[in-house]
């Protein structure tokens, strides 16, 4: 039976680790993560959990932390934000390298400098090739929802992963929307106990963790470690089978929005999504074949799915809430256009680098982007391809 409910995506989320129950979360608070672990420390305190929880003297430590006791046979995890997540860059190949499966909390947010405390895309982002899962959400219900279903898809056998959750800061996390929770026990089922194949403190089963890689043996390692994180796009999808059986909520690599037969596209990812669907309609209605992609699984990164769902559009705008500063596009972009390659489609892409330190983003400023693929279809000039979006001049 569902709850009816009006959370923040903060609050959801640390209602989802009351309901599952983990065994440790080491944290140290950042904006605009610090709800999730004040709220779950404050589940401990009241004795609703039984979470350990572990106070640390940074975000390396917390992610430190969580790999040991995921090692030990814990089930782990943390929460974080922005300049903690950079903090922990070392510990987070440890944690995929060491197939540890470990499930954070991200709540984006821009990198200094200058020091911003709102949301973009460039601290999970900088980390997207850390070997981690990474799913994104709209929406607090899609944050709620992603959170329960995380630790299925890391702890599955062929995966057995770090897997990160990610929102917008204060857009998701802060913000309060009507939601629909699932019962206490519905989750713990739906979940499950934790029950590693290999732990530390498994005496009968000697192991090491973290062994020092020969060049005879690491390349080895490395594509063993792709091979777990292709599995998780399969994995992912019969998870939120399952889920969609609990909750009636269905979810997939991605959403297609009036994608079908749109002739000029957008692919986005986070909460813009909402804003970009009103976009659409409004487009719709003046009889503009526009069409949007969302992205909720990034990595491991769904090319040839996402090449079949732009097959019929023949102007893309790849939008990027973060800057890679290479000059040519953003992460996103450079993941489409390569999908897109390698099915053999040849479309005009155009990348966006929008909202980035928390900057606005409105319907009319969607609305700009998919005028901008109209006219380049008019005109055929593309342009510069790679273009701020409400840039102050």
């Amino acid at each position: 039976m569902s709850i009816r409910e009006r959370l923040s995506g903060n609050e959801a989320v640390a209602i989802a680790i009351r309901q599952i129950n983990p065994d440790v979360m080491p944290a140290f608070p950042i904006t605009p993560s610090t709800e999730i672990a004040q709220m779950v420390a404050t589940y401990i305190a009241n004795g609703q959990v039984n979470t350990e929880f572990i106070p640390v003297e940074s975000e390396h430590s917390a992610m430190s932390a969580a790999i040991g006791a995921e090692a030990a046979g814990a089930r782990s995890l943390t929460a974080t934000s922005s300049c903690g997540l950079a903090l922990m860059w070392e510990v987070l190949y440890v944690a995929a390298s060491s197939r540890l499966p470990i499930a954070m909390a991200v709540v984006n947010r821009a990198l200094s400098s200058p020091i911003n405390i709102n949301c973009d895309h460039s601290d999970s982002m900088g980390a997207r090739d850390a070997g981690w899962i990474q799913i994104y959400s709209e929406n607090n219900q899609e944050v709620y929802d992603n959170f329960v279903q995380a630790y299925r898809i890391a702890e599955h056998p062929s995966v057995r992963l770090p897997i990160m959750i990610c929102q917008d800061g204060f857009y998701t996390s802060h913000a309060v929307e009507n939601m629909e929770l699932l019962e206490d026990r519905e989750i713990k089922d739906f979940v499950g106990e934790y029950a590693p194949e290999s732990y530390l403190l498994n005496s009968r089963q000697p192991l090491s963790v973290g062994a020092y890689g020969l060049p005879a043996y690491y390349m080895e390692a490395k594509r063993s470690q792709l091979e777990a994180l292709k599995n998780a796009k399969q994995v992912t999808l019969e998870v939120a089978e399952e889920f969609a059986r609990l909750s009636g909520r269905n979810y997939g690599l991605f959403e297609a929005y009036r994608l079908e037969d749109a002739d000029y596209a957008m692919v986005i990812i986070g909460s813009t999504a909402g804003t970009a669907k009103d976009a659409v309609d409004k487009l719709r209605a003046e009889g503009k074949k526009a069409g949007l992609l969302k992205i909720r699984l990034f990595r491991p990164f769904p090319g040839e799915e996402i090449a079949h769902a732009l097959k019929n559009a023949g102007f893309i705008a790849c939008m990027d809430r973060t800057e890679s500063f290479n000059g040519q596009c953003g992460p996103l972009g450079a993941e489409v256009k390569s999908a897109l390659f390698n099915a053999r489609l040849m479309p005009e892409v155009i990348n966006y680098v929008y909202g980035i330190g928390g900057r606005d983003v409105a319907v009319e400023n969607i609305t700009s982007v998919f005028e901008d693929l109209i006219r380049i279809e008019q005109t055929k000039d593309a342009g510069d391809r790679y273009r701020y979006l409400s840039l102050r001049e």
